[in-house]
């Protein structure tokens, strides 16, 4: 423990010297008012003596006070009071301008480096840690700088009233001094024991976000499976935890507290001790000894200010290291300076690509022994539109994360009209392909907003893009149409809505390359028919790939891909797959029966309801 306590305090300090360098214009005003502050404090020390001596004493032989000497002691006092006040003023608002600069300045490089990072980055780390970086992590790395400034200039009130006091007598103050050396290794003891504590909290906090953000994400799992009681069971424990580790913390602080607190107490008495036996020797009188047992007094509160920033500085590196940690993650994609045509639909090749999936929570630990996709080769031809068919787990999500780029492959190459993806030029693909999900996300917008996210599309193209997605009957429903908000996520709308919205995004971007995985699953068989057959007429520009289940989706598909165990298993028209492979022709078919048992099911309830409604006629 105590070999690691000077590394920790260098590293404190280092980090100290990274905000002063980054806020050197704010944190200079803010010395600049502390040392004023300082100044003052140390010279109302002053002013007190030379009223003593000049006011008081006199008063009290001649037994009266004339009004000038009230006049010429209150001007004194309050000059003094007032630049005191003044320096406090610049020094508090100056701290807390250079803290919030620098908590928004890292806030902003930690939320662009999540967005800079690929995917395969965020697989290993959870949204809640994410959340705790941005957050508390950032707060903890820079709120130090709130008593920073003050300690500074408590380092120049120190040398002020040291000369201070050495000028008024030296025998007093080398035993005020003695202080000062009390008060650093108790502070050292404290950081010692803190340390440890601090980082352990500051853990914990990040835990604490993690399990409360699952426990809201999936909100809908736990009021679905009735698991309300195991979800506060789960976060009670890891609350508990904090809070332990907080009252570890608090019980630390308060046993150190008291001891720091006390030191320059003794010290005063001390002063005051030794000061009575010097007056009664007749080495200095009764003013000299008001005035530096009063200097010290006064100097005891701000010096504690050192202690704050020392005690502040464990969890300063603690948090400083974890956003860091953020800052320096490796794993960004390589971009090239290569330009993807803009028009006509794409053209895609997949060579020999394979792909696993990292989940380790360690960005030391590589685990990609099980490929999610094993030496894919596959090609999409330009303007057409493929099907790609496989059993749960067979690597079709995996597929369409490679053929977009979100993720890179381990091996193999994947090329959009010719060109390596990895060589296209930062933001080239999204201009060109669009991806819409399964799971759909939309924001606490309009329908407008959810469909254009900012972009300059009129109302001509955004009726277009929501006719295409078979959204406009629905939309033009809404309360505002377009303008209706949807909601937090899309509260308020169906499953289906959201994904006919999703595909709307994707649509009115007119994309050379759309990617729909399962992307209409919500919606009704009819709808799907109407949406892919939307997107067949006058798209002859687009090169449309589709993961599909249903058996009339896969129909309207020029090839069809059937993947299974992350291969390619075979490709060709359904009719050639539903004759040669299989495995798809069991998958298909199952899907197909599945389906008409629903069909059938509903058929009879309908029956069913109809002939009860007749007996009760």
């Amino acid at each position: 423990m105590s070999s690691a306590t000077p590394p920790s305090l260098r590293r404190g300090l280092s980090i100290l010297g990274t905000g002063i360098r980054q806020q050197p214009r704010w944190f200079a005003l803010a010395v600049l008012g502390s040392a004023l502050y300082g100044v003052m404090t140390v010279a109302t020390a002053w002013a007190i003596g030379k009223v003593t001596r000049e006011v008081v004493s006199p008063a009290i032989q001649a037994g009266e006070v004339t009004a000038g000497q009230l006049w010429s002691a209150g001007l004194l006092l309050g000059g003094v009071t007032l630049l005191n006040v003044l320096g406090v003023i610049v020094r508090r608002i100056s701290a807390g301008v250079t803290f919030f600069n620098l908590s928004a300045m890292y806030r902003r490089r930690v939320t662009r480096q999540y967005l800079r990072l690929p995917l395969s980055w965020h697989h290993r780390h959870p949204s809640g840690q994410l959340l705790s970086n941005a957050n508390a992590d950032v707060e903890a790395s820079w709120e130090v700088f709130n008593p920073l400034p003050m300690a500074v200039g408590v380092l120049v009130m120190l040398a002020v009233g040291i000369v201070q006091m050495f000028a008024v007598d030296s025998v007093l103050a080398v035993i005020g001094l003695l202080v000062f050396p009390a008060l650093f290794l108790a502070n050292l003891a404290f950081q010692r024991r803190m340390s440890p504590r601090v980082t352990l909290a500051q853990q914990l906090r990040a835990e604490v976000s993690e399990v409360a953000h699952e426990s809201l994400e999936a909100g809908l799992v736990v009021k679905a499976m009735g698991r309300e009681e195991q979800e506060a069971t789960r976060f009670t424990h890891v609350t508990h935890r904090l809070r332990d580790a907080n009252i570890e913390v608090g019980r630390t602080r308060g046993t150190f507290d008291p001891v720091i607190e006390a030191i320059p107490t003794l010290g005063t008495l001390a002063v005051l001790g030794f000061g009575t036996a010097r007056v009664a020797s007749g080495a200095i009188g009764a003013a000299e000894v008001v005035q530096i047992a009063y200097l010290f007094s006064i100097l005891a509160f701000p010096v504690r200010a050192l202690g704050w920033v020392l005690s502040e500085l464990p969890r300063t590196v603690v948090g400083f290291d974890r956003v860091n940690r953020v800052l320096q993650a490796e794993g960004q994609m390589p971009y090239g300076d290569g330009d993807l045509p803009r028009d006509g639909a794409a053209g895609v090749r997949a060579t020999g690509i394979s792909y696993g999936y990292d989940v380790s929570r360690d960005d030391a630990r590589v685990d990609k022994d099980k490929p999610a996709v094993r030496e894919v080769t596959l090609t999409l031809p330009a303007g057409g539109t493929t099907a790609l068919v496989g059993p749960t787990g067979s690597g079709k999500s995996t597929l369409t994360s490679l053929v977009l780029r979100l993720v890179d492959p381990d091996t193999g190459v994947v090329a959009l009209d010719g060109i390596d993806l990895r060589e296209v030029t930062r933001g080239g693909i999204p201009e060109v392909g669009a991806l819409v999900a399964q799971q759909t996300f939309m924001f606490d917008d309009s329908v407008r907003g959810n469909v254009t996210l900012g972009a300059p599309y009129d109302d001509a193209q955004v009726r277009e893009a929501l006719r295409v997605a078979q959204a406009d009957e629905f939309v033009a429903a809404l309360p505002e149409g377009v303008e209706t908000r949807v909601g937090e996520r899309g509260a308020s709308l169906s499953g289906g809505q959201r994904q006919r919205i999703a595909l709307a995004r994707a649509v009115i971007r007119e994309p050379r390359l759309l990617v729909l995985d399962d992307a209409t699953s919500a919606v009704d068989p009819s709808v799907e028919q109407a949406i892919l057959a939307g997107l067949r007429t006058g798209r002859s520009g687009t090169t449309v790939l589709v993961v599909a289940y249903r058996m009339a989706t896969i129909r309207l598909a020029d090839d069809v891909v059937y993947l299974d165990h992350g291969r390619v298993v075979d490709h060709g028209t359904h009719d050639e797959l539903m004759a040669r492979c299989t495995g798809y022709r069991r998958l298909v078919t199952a899907y197909a029966r599945e389906a008409e048992e629903r069909a059938a099911v509903a058929a009879d309830e309908e029956s069913a309801s109809l002939v009860d409604a007749g007996e009760q006629r």
